[in-house]
C-alpha cells in the first residue's frame, strides 16, 4: 500500500467515526441524557467543533515548529478514540449530558489533529496538488458516505454504537498512521516565524473562505438536512444514512479525477462555477416536493461539491510552501470547522425560527455569493500559480 493510501485511509477513518453519528443522532442524543429537540443534536455537534476550530491552527503550528508530523498524528488520533469511548460509557458512568459535552470538547481537540495533519501529510508528499488533495478529498467523501449508511444502521440497533464503533476506527487509524514515513519539514521553524510567514500571505484568505462556506453546508445536511428528510417525508435513521449517501457517494467518487484535472487546466472552472452550482443545488433540494425529487437532486449536490472541494484544498498547497503547510493546512481547518459549527448552527436556528425552506436557501445562497465574491481573487491565483510553474 503506497503512503497516499494510507494516509488517504487516515483521513477516511477520521471522517467516518464522526459521520456515524449523524444520521440518528437524536437517538444517540437522547440516549446520552440530552434532549428530543434539533438543538440538543445542534450543541452535541458544536462542541466537538468548537474545539477544531480552537485547536487546527495550534496542531499545524506545533508540526511545522517540529518538523515532524507522523507522531502528532497518532497521538490526535488516540486521544480521539478515547474520547468516544469516555462519551458512549458515559450513560454507564452516571454522567450527565454537561459533562459528555465536555467530553466532546477534549475529543475535538485531539480528533482534529488527526485530521488536519493527515491531509498536510499528504501535502508533503510529490505526484500533483491536485491530485494529493484529490485524494484527500476521495477519502473525506468515500468517509461521509460510508459513515451515513453504517452509522444508521448502527443507530437501530444501539443508538450508542456509532461512538463505540468510531473509536475502534479511530485507534486504527492511529495504529496505521504509525507505519507512514515522515516527510516533515526537517528541523522546523520558530512559531514565530511560521504565523508570520501564514500572516504574509492574505491569499490564503481566498481558499479559507470557500473552505468555510463549503463545510458550512456540510454541517447544514449533517443536521438541518437529516431532519428535514426525516421530519418532511418520515423516514427513520437507516433510510436517511441512505439519502446522506446519495450525496456523499458521487462526492467522493469524483474528488480524484477532479482534483488531477486542475493541475492541468487551473482551479478556477472548478472552484468559482463547481460552486455557484452547488448553491443552486442546494436550494433545489429544499424546494422539491416529493421525497424521490430531493434524493435525486442529493446526487447532483454531491457532483457539484466534488468540483469544489480538492480545488480549494489545491489552492492552499498552491500558494505556501512546504515549510509552512501545517500552519496553512491548520488554518484552513479552522475555517473549515468553523465553517460545520456555522452550518449547525445556521441550520438549526433559521430552521427553529423560520422553517426549513428559509435554512435551504440561507445555505444555497452563502455558497452563491462567496463564489461571486471571490471569483476574481481565484482567477489570479491560478494565473499566478501557472506562471509560477510554467505552465
Amino acid at each position: 500500500m503506497t503512503d497516499r493510501s494510507r494516509l488517504a485511509l487516515v483521513v477516511w477513518s477520521v471522517l467516518v467515526s464522526q459521520v456515524f453519528l449523524y444520521p440518528g443522532l437524536s437517538e444517540t442524543v437522547v440516549a446520552l441524557g440530552g434532549g428530543d429537540d434539533i438543538l440538543a443534536g445542534t450543541w452535541f455537534l458544536v462542541a466537538e467543533f468548537g474545539a477544531f476550530v480552537g485547536c487546527a491552527v495550534l496542531w499545524g503550528v506545533a508540526s511545522d515548529a517540529l518538523g515532524r508530523r507522523t507522531p502528532l498524528v497518532v497521538l490526535g488520533a488516540v486521544g480521539g478514540a478515547a474520547s468516544y469511548l469516555a462519551v458512549a460509557l458515559s450513560p454507564t458512568l452516571g454522567l450527565g449530558f454537561g459533562v459528555v459535552l465536555a467530553l466532546r470538547v477534549v475529543g475535538g481537540a485531539f480528533t482534529i489533529g488527526a485530521f488536519s495533519l493527515a491531509i498536510t501529510m499528504l501535502m508533503d508528499l510529490s505526484g500533483g496538488h491536485g491530485r494529493n488533495m484529490g485524494a484527500a478529498g476521495t477519502a473525506i467523501g468515500l468517509g461521509a458516505a460510508l459513515g451515513s449508511v453504517v452509522g444508521g444502521q448502527f443507530a437501530t440497533i444501539d443508538p450508542l454504537a456509532p461512538l463505540y464503533a468510531g473509536a475502534a476506527l479511530l485507534a486504527g487509524a492511529a495504529a496505521l498512521a504509525a507505519t507512514v514515513p515522515d516527510r516533515g519539514p526537517g528541523d522546523g521553524l520558530p512559531v514565530g516565524t511560521l504565523v508570520a510567514r501564514v500572516r504574509d500571505r492574505p491569499t490564503l484568505l481566498v481558499p479559507y473562505a470557500f473552505g468555510y462556506v463549503d463545510r458550512l453546508t456540510a454541517g447544514f445536511f449533517a443536521l438541518t438536512g437529516v431532519a428535514y428528510f426525516r421530519d418532511a417525508f418520515g423516514i427513520d435513521a437507516g433510510q436517511a444514512g441512505l439519502t446522506l449517501a446519495l450525496f456523499f457517494v458521487p462526492f467522493a467518487v469524483l474528488q480524484y479525477p477532479v482534483g488531477s484535472l486542475s493541475d492541468r487546466v487551473g482551479r478556477f472552472l472548478p472552484v468559482v462555477v463547481g460552486s455557484m452550482l452547488y448553491g443552486v443545488a442546494i436550494i433545489a433540494v429544499g424546494l422539491a416536493p416529493t421525497y424521490l425529487l430531493a434524493a435525486g437532486l442529493m446526487v447532483v449536490v454531491g457532483i457539484c461539491g466534488a468540483l469544489v472541494s480538492p480545488t480549494t484544498m489545491a489552492l492552499v498547497t498552491d500558494i505556501v510552501p512546504s515549510s509552512g503547510r501545517g500552519a496553512a493546512m491548520g488554518g484552513f481547518n479552522v475555517f473549515g470547522s468553523l465553517g460545520m459549527f456555522s452550518g449547525f448552527l445556521v441550520g438549526g436556528l433559521v430552521t427553529d425560527a423560520y422553517g426549513y425552506l428559509a435554512a435551504f436557501l440561507v445555505a444555497g445562497g452563502l455558497e452563491i455569493a462567496i463564489a461571486t465574491i471571490a471569483s476574481g481573487a481565484v482567477r489570479r491565483i491560478t494565473w499566478e500559480s501557472a506562471t509560477a510553474t510554467g505552465s
